[in-house]
Protein backbone atom coordinates (compact mmCIF):
# COMPACT_ATOMS: atom_id res chain seq x y z
CA UNK A 1 0.00 0.00 0.00
CA UNK A 2 2.53 2.66 0.44
CA UNK A 3 4.05 1.87 -2.70
CA UNK A 4 1.13 2.89 -4.71
CA UNK A 5 1.33 6.04 -2.77
CA UNK A 6 5.12 6.90 -3.27
CA UNK A 7 4.31 5.91 -6.53
CA UNK A 8 1.62 9.09 -7.39
CA UNK A 9 4.00 11.32 -4.95
CA UNK A 10 6.99 11.15 -7.10
CA UNK A 11 4.88 11.94 -10.38
CA UNK A 12 3.37 14.75 -9.26
CA UNK A 13 6.79 16.00 -8.34
CA UNK A 14 8.07 14.77 -12.06
CA UNK A 15 4.93 16.55 -13.06
CA UNK A 16 4.94 20.08 -10.92
CA UNK A 17 8.88 20.20 -12.39
CA UNK A 18 7.98 19.74 -16.43
CA UNK A 19 5.05 22.32 -15.54
CA UNK A 20 8.10 24.86 -13.99
CA UNK A 21 10.63 23.86 -16.33
CA UNK A 22 7.90 25.11 -19.20
CA UNK A 23 6.98 28.40 -17.41
CA UNK A 24 11.33 28.71 -17.16
CA UNK A 25 11.56 28.56 -20.41
CA UNK A 26 8.42 30.77 -21.69
CA UNK A 27 9.83 33.56 -19.51
CA UNK A 28 13.53 33.08 -21.03
CA UNK A 29 12.25 33.17 -24.04
CA UNK A 30 10.56 35.96 -23.69
CA UNK A 31 13.07 37.90 -21.85
CA UNK A 32 15.50 37.07 -24.88
CA UNK A 33 13.44 38.32 -27.57
CA UNK A 34 12.58 41.76 -25.44
CA UNK A 35 16.17 42.17 -25.38
CA UNK A 36 16.65 41.45 -28.63
CA UNK A 37 13.57 44.12 -29.66
CA UNK A 38 15.21 46.46 -27.31
CA UNK A 39 19.02 46.13 -28.76
CA UNK A 40 17.30 46.37 -32.32
CA UNK A 41 15.87 49.92 -32.16
CA UNK A 42 17.83 53.08 -32.93
CA UNK A 43 17.09 56.68 -31.74
CA UNK A 44 14.99 58.42 -34.11
CA UNK A 45 17.81 61.27 -35.99
CA UNK A 46 16.86 64.62 -35.15
CA UNK A 47 15.44 67.01 -37.37
CA UNK A 48 17.12 69.08 -39.70
CA UNK A 49 16.91 72.59 -39.83
CA UNK A 50 18.66 75.92 -41.12
CA UNK A 51 18.18 78.00 -37.63
CA UNK A 52 21.38 78.27 -35.96
CA UNK A 53 21.79 79.38 -32.18
CA UNK A 54 20.80 83.00 -32.01
CA UNK A 55 18.87 83.00 -35.02
CA UNK A 56 15.36 84.45 -35.13
CA UNK A 57 12.70 82.59 -34.24
CA UNK A 58 10.28 82.05 -37.32
CA UNK A 59 6.87 82.98 -36.99
CA UNK A 60 4.54 80.47 -36.18
CA UNK A 61 0.85 80.30 -35.12
CA UNK A 62 -1.08 78.49 -31.75
CA UNK A 63 -4.06 78.23 -30.01
CA UNK A 64 -4.34 79.67 -26.89
CA UNK A 65 -6.20 78.36 -24.02
CA UNK A 66 -8.99 79.87 -24.69
CA UNK A 67 -8.80 78.93 -28.27
CA UNK A 68 -7.63 82.77 -30.03
CA UNK A 69 -5.16 81.85 -32.74
CA UNK A 70 -1.59 84.30 -30.96
CA UNK A 71 1.50 84.54 -34.10
CA UNK A 72 4.58 85.26 -32.81
CA UNK A 73 4.81 87.95 -34.96
CA UNK A 74 2.12 89.68 -32.81
CA UNK A 75 4.54 89.62 -29.68
CA UNK A 76 7.95 90.55 -31.95
CA UNK A 77 9.56 93.74 -30.95
CA UNK A 78 7.21 94.23 -27.70
CA UNK A 79 7.24 91.77 -25.56
CA UNK A 80 9.37 88.70 -24.56
CA UNK A 81 7.81 85.14 -25.54
CA UNK A 82 8.61 81.76 -23.44
CA UNK A 83 7.22 78.50 -24.88
CA UNK A 84 6.66 75.78 -21.87
CA UNK A 85 5.72 72.41 -23.60
CA UNK A 86 4.51 69.97 -20.81
CA UNK A 87 4.20 66.56 -22.09
CA UNK A 88 0.16 65.43 -21.55
CA UNK A 89 -0.73 68.54 -20.41
CA UNK A 90 -4.50 69.29 -20.45
CA UNK A 91 -5.00 65.24 -21.63
CA UNK A 92 -6.42 63.95 -18.88
CA UNK A 93 -3.08 61.15 -19.23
Amino acid sequence: MTQPLGFFGQRRYFLFEVNSMKKTLMISSLLILLSIAAVGQTAPAPPTTHLKVGDMAPDFKLTDTSGKEVKLSDYRGKKNVVLAFYVLAFTGG
